[in-house]
């Protein structure tokens, strides 16, 4: 085992540096999703008024963010968008607001599907007996639809987890970067170290995200037996 390819995690502190890595990744991840859904179930409501025009801005925010590749948007708010406006923006800070953003844009969507679909005479009701357009969604239209949102806020939720594997591009220092930095510096010494933290790095993710999959199929089972009667 002294020449072992595992004995890369107890050189120094990398074992440690490791874990520290998945926090920041985790912290950003965290905040992006609360930050984001609270402004997407907002934007979601709005996206189904009646005004064309605030209809079609928010369906062009959502097509921005579906559309343009995260890593494009890492660079963008990152290199170019601080450089134009004179902002000085902490990586870690831009990381969180491009996600939470992203993930705004797809909640929204999200959002108004589940809104949509709840069936009319449901808000008919509410309006006959004197609610308010703000009421009508606190007490109806939200509560109605959040079953149909909740699958697809989940795997949206893991997505948004997963993707934060690229945030090593705009020099985090998150599990992936950290990770490199120690493959790199103990190369000569353990040449399969990277498999090592590769593998490391793959067992972490998939403890943050396979409970997001479990919750999300039973839920599914659950919407399905109740469809089933």
């Amino acid at each position: 085992m002294s020449h072992s390819g595992i004995n890369i995690f107890f050189e120094g502190s990398n074992f440690v540096r490791l874990l520290h890595g998945l926090l920041v990744s985790a912290e950003i991840a965290f905040v992006a999703i609360i930050l984001g859904a609270t402004l997407g179930i907002i934007l979601g409501a709005l996206r189904t008024t009646k005004s064309r025009i605030v209809r079609f801005i928010l369906r062009i925010y959502l097509e921005f963010f579906r559309i343009v590749p995260t890593v494009v948007l890492l660079f963008l708010f990152y290199y170019i968008l601080p450089k134009n406006f004179n902002l000085n923006l902490s990586a870690e800070v831009v990381a969180t607001l491009v996600f939470a953003l992203w993930m705004a844009a797809e909640m929204s969507d999200i959002v108004r599907s589940g809104l949509i679909s709840v069936p009319k005479h449901q808000t008919d009701a509410g309006k006959a007996i004197g609610l308010n357009p703000v009421q009508l969604f606190r007490y109806i239209t939200l509560p109605q639809s959040l079953k149909l949102m909740i699958p697809a806020t989940i795997n949206l939720t893991s997505r948004v987890i997963k993707t934060t594997s690229l945030l090593l591009l705009i020099s985090v220092m998150d599990v992936i970067n950290v990770g490199q930095q120690i493959i790199e510096a103990n190369q000569q010494q353990y040449q399969n170290g990277a498999f090592w933290v590769y593998g490391l790095i793959f067992i972490l993710y998939f403890i943050l995200c396979y409970p997001l999959s479990l919750w999300e199929k039973h839920m599914a089972r659950k919407e399905a037996a109740i469809q089933n009667g």
